[in-house]
């Protein structure tokens, strides 16, 4: 999937069907958080930004490579 270098937006990832997929799997309960519609319009390297203070760098870099896959 071409994500932009990372400037495609939530909103984006969620209207594909397999990205939305990964996303869910992966940040299940973040993706079901009140604040998620608000998020739709960050960008991908926004996100990454937001996440890594919560989680693995890891965690981080096995989603932006599935992604990448896709």
């Amino acid at each position: 999937m071409d994500l932009k270098h990372r400037t495609i937006t939530l909103r984006e990832l969620l209207e594909n069907p397999k990205s939305k997929a990964v996303l869910q799997r992966r940040f299940g309960k973040w993706m079901n958080h009140p604040l998620a519609g608000a998020a739709q319009s960050l960008t991908l390297a926004q996100l990454v930004e937001l996440a890594s203070k919560q989680l693995p760098r890891k965690t981080i870099q096995d989603t932006l490579q599935e992604l990448e896959r896709l």
